[in-house]
C-alpha cells in the first residue's frame, strides 16, 4: 500500500518472499487480483503485457515511459468533461474512460541529457 511504483505481480512477489519464502508467485497474483476485483486496488494495463498495481483508487492518470517502462503518477485536472463529450455521439452510454500518457520519465531525461555531456 505504501508503493507509489506501480509494480507487478512479479516486483510484489519478490518483495514479499523475503518475509513468507515459501509463498508461491500463483497466490501473490490471486490475491492481487481479488483485491483489484474488490475495488481495494487499481489494476493497470499499460500495454506491456503484464497488470501493474497501484494503491491509489482515487480518479487519477498515469505516464508509461517509453525508455524504462516505469509508470507514473500525473498531478493534473480531472478529464471526466471527455465522458460527456463521448456520450453526446454514442447511442448508449458510456460510463467512464481510462487514459494513459506516453513520455519519457524524469530519471530516464536526466540519463540521456548526462550521456550527452
Amino acid at each position: 500500500m505504501t508503493r507509489k511504483d506501480h509494480p507487478t505481480a512479479d516486483t510484489v512477489y519478490m518483495n514479499v518472499r523475503h518475509e513468507y519464502p515459501n509463498i508461491s508467485l500463483g497466490t501473490v497474483y490471486r490475491n492481487l487480483s481479488l483485491l483489484a476485483d474488490l475495488g481495494e486496488i487499481a489494476r493497470l494495463r499499460v500495454g506491456d503485457g503484464v497488470d501493474h498495481f497501484d494503491a491509489d483508487t482515487s480518479s487519477h492518470y498515469h505516464c508509461v515511459c517509453t525508455e524504462c517502462g516505469s509508470v507514473i503518477d500525473l498531478n493534473m485536472d480531472n478529464l471526466d468533461h471527455i465522458t460527456q463529450m463521448a456520450n453526446r455521439n454514442f447511442d448508449g452510454e458510456i460510463q467512464g474512460h481510462v487514459v494513459y500518457f506516453h513520455g519519457i520519465c524524469g530519471d530516464c531525461c536526466d540519463k540521456k541529457h548526462l550521456a550527452k555531456i
